[in-house]
């Protein structure tokens, strides 16, 4: 391998003995399998490790306990595992804040001392006061992972719904605190899920469901329910505001706007593949009580609410503008008129803070940032450091400032002050990290996927480097429902970079990028678009050897692990080491946990002949085959992932295991008391220490050079 000085001791060995180094015989726990097929549309399907799903077993948990052994012997063999994570710590322990927000004199946001398992929520009197502690959920568990999910201010900022989850778990617990005592009041409310705390009055909206039957963490989650809560009363006494039991994997969510006027409904209809969302509202100030529909049917377009302006709501939606526009409804003639007609760049996001209108628009994903009147009016552009990604800019009505944050690959997530009369932006806080961004450059390159679409990716790596086709590359992708893969920075990528990594992040079809119909090109029955635009990424990177075949590994996490299981099973021999992480396997059962219905709009369902084609085509469970050479493989999930459920990769590892007869490891790596993301800083440093520690091993590194830091 031919390096830059500066890399010479990055040492490699010679493939022939790399391989002997790399992959030492590994014995796999023996999975029972059992009889059990299923028939659709004509098609047996066999499904062998179906007893796998069941997560309350004594026989799963035997299983999971056998296959980490496993795991964490293999893992504790690479000589620089440890290494790794103690460069991880060093990069991470540096102060993160969040931007502030205010209600009233107060000043609330978080802080992450550096290494502390979860970020403490603070406030301050004014912005020049002194910080004091609201919530630091490290002291909620002993093992640092129950997390703060929700923490939503009432109007006159006294109380605050507070929503704290468990071990990774996406369901909440609500606790309401009296903020001039930082104490809690004496109800609590369960079951909580998809939900906000919309505020009105003595009381707030919230969603739950029934308790579940059989397994929380696994049991299918229907009749989502809306009930408003008044403050010192018991859950039982909650009211219910709205649910609809004939149509049970609806999701019904209030909120309200910020002079709770109006409280509004938005109901959506994803397990029966609709991509969009009615939209109902209730004036406070009507003499009629209910809901009364602005949009009354759930079809694919989208309503979101922004402000109201009097009677007036401004709501930003694609409705026969694939791009987004914001348009004006009034409650009082119910008539429509445009203030941000829809532009050829997606309108990523629209907020509104000081009177005014923040419209963020993506340029190859990129953002430009401009201020309107709430009629439409353009009033300036918000110019930023350089191309990257900025988040913010939401505020309270008389704010005369805001904050907005910005950031890129090699720019940390610095917060900045911008001033609504000079218009003018100044940096509040700027983070200390060790790295050099200086060291290091980022390029974006267009290339041609299988159909002639030009896609954009982005790679990142150290300044000087050789295009031999020997450097080491992690290709990321995600590829659906809508969400966009901008630039942005993550100091657990700098070891990476510092052993001469690239750093590469492709903007796949299916996201939202280039609007939704660069979204509706990776869905349904034109999947297969995102797979073509992955295995595309990867083709330019060797062809323009920026890496090889030896050299090159995929990740890609939940929507991404089923692309990166996926790809393997399509373009094998492409891909050196593949990690795909709590990914959705089994493409015709998702639909039976938790929310797993909720994908059907993207994905399609097994029960429609078409759909169940497409999918049975490239689900990453029943493509595995016999006598392919699959790359290295890390499969990773945790136990209490009620998302994307274990069972995926818990089937997809069994499988893989049992017909992969080469000599590439086939391990899962299952966490314990995490969810579909590391539920603490420990846990999310030490995957991510094991994942390129797998990487580099399984590519024949068998030293690491010493970073040089700051």
């Amino acid at each position: 391998m031919r390096l830059p000085a500066s890399l010479s001791v990055l040492l490699m060995l010679s493939s022939s003995a790399a391989q002997a180094q790399t992959n030492p015989s590994l014995s796999y726990p023996a999975t029972r399998k059992i009889d059990q097929v299923d028939t659709y549309h004509g098609t047996s399907v066999a499904d062998p490790y179906r007893w796998l799903e069941d997560d309350r077993s004594a026989e799963t948990a035997a299983w999971v306990t056998a296959q980490n052994k496993v795991t964490f012997d293999y893992l504790a063999q690479i000589p620089y595992r440890r290494q790794f994570q103690t460069r991880l710590e060093q990069v991470y322990n540096y102060p993160k804040y969040s931007a502030p927000s205010r209600k009233g004199d107060w000043y609330y946001f978080s802080k992450n001392d550096g290494l502390q398992n979860q970020s403490v929520l603070y406030r301050q009197r004014g912005l020049d006061g002194k910080p004091e502690v609201v919530i630091d959920p490290n002291k909620l568990s002993t093992d640092g992972t129950t997390r703060l999910g929700a923490f939503s201010l009432s109007k006159d900022g006294a109380y605050a719904v507070v929503g704290t989850s468990k071990g990774g778990s996406d369901w909440q617990e609500y606790r309401i605190m009296d903020l001039a005592t930082k104490t809690y009041l004496p109800e609590t409310l369960e079951w909580v899920k998809v939900s906000g705390a919309a505020w009105q009055g003595n009381g707030f909206y919230y969603s739950r469901y029934p308790k579940p039957e059989g397994s929380a963490l696994a049991a299918k989650n229907e009749n989502h329910q809306v009930f408003f809560h008044t403050i010192n009363t018991p859950q039982s006494a909650d009211r219910l505001v709205y649910e609809d039991a004939a149509n049970p994997q609806r999701f019904h969510i209030v909120g309200t706007t910020d002079d709770e006027r109006f409280a509004l409904l938005t109901i959506s209809d994803r397990g029966k593949g609709k991509d969009g969302n009615a939209l109902l509202v209730m004036d406070a100030r009507a003499k009629t009580t209910g809901f009364v529909p602005v949009i009354g049917e759930v079809t694919n377009f989208t309503y979101s609410v922004l402000d109201n302006d009097g009677a007036d709501l401004l709501i930003e939606t694609n409705a026969d503008a694939p791009n987004n526009k914001i348009m004006r409804y009034s409650t009082a003639s119910k008539k429509w008129t445009p203030v941000l007609p829809e532009k050829p760049e997606p309108l990523v996001s629209a907020r509104t803070a000081g009177g005014k209108l923040f419209a963020e628009y993506s340029k190859d994903v990129t953002s430009r940032v401009y201020v309107y009147s709430y009629q439409g009016k353009l009033e300036n552009e918000i110019k930023l450091p350089t191309l990257g990604s900025a988040d913010g800019f939401g505020g309270e009505k008389d704010d005369k400032f805001v904050f907005y944050t910005f950031t890129s690959f090699t720019f940390p997530p610095t917060i900045y002050r911008y001033d609504l009369a000079s218009r003018k932006s100044t940096v509040f806080r700027a983070p200390e990290v060790d790295f050099k961004p200086t060291d290091y450059e980022t390029k974006q390159v267009f290339f041609t996927s299988k159909d002639g679409t030009r896609v954009p990716m982005f790679l990142t790596y150290r300044k000087g480097l050789q295009l031999d086709g020997t450097n080491p590359t992690l290709l990321y992708g995600y590829g659906g429902f809508n969400i966009s893969l901008p630039p942005g920075f993550n100091p657990l990528r700098i070891p990476f970079l510092e052993q001469g990594g690239i750093y590469v992040q492709v903007n796949l079809r299916g996201g939202s990028e280039y609007g939704e119909t660069w979204h509706e090109q990776g869905m349904k029955l034109k999947k297969q678009n995102v797979f073509d635009d992955f295995i595309g990424a990867a083709e330019y990177l060797i062809a323009q050897k920026y890496t090889s075949p030896a050299r090159l590994a995929i990740q890609g996490g939940s929507n991404g692990g089923l692309l990166v299981g996926a790809v393997m099973n399509q373009r094998p021999e492409l891909f050196r080491v593949a990690v795909p992480q709590v990914g959705v396997m089994d493409m015709l059962r998702f639909h039976k946990f938790t929310i797993g219905w909720n994908w059907i709009a993207d994905y399609g369902s097994a029960d429609n002949a078409d759909e169940f084609k497409a999918l049975y085509a490239y689900s990453p469970l029943h493509n595995l085959k016999p006598g392919l050479n699959y790359p290295a493989t890390l499969i990773t999930t945790a136990d209490h992932d009620d998302r994307v459920v274990p069972a995926h990769s818990f089937k997809y590892a069994a499988t893989l295991q049992e017909v992969y007869k080469g000599t590439n490891p086939v391990l899962i790596r299952v966490d314990v008391n995490s969810g579909h993301g590391a539920s603490n800083t420990k846990k999310n440093i030490e995957t991510t220490a094991d994942i390129y520690s797998f990487i580099l091993w399984n590519m024949g590194i068998t030293t690491l050079k010493e970073a040089a830091g700051r």
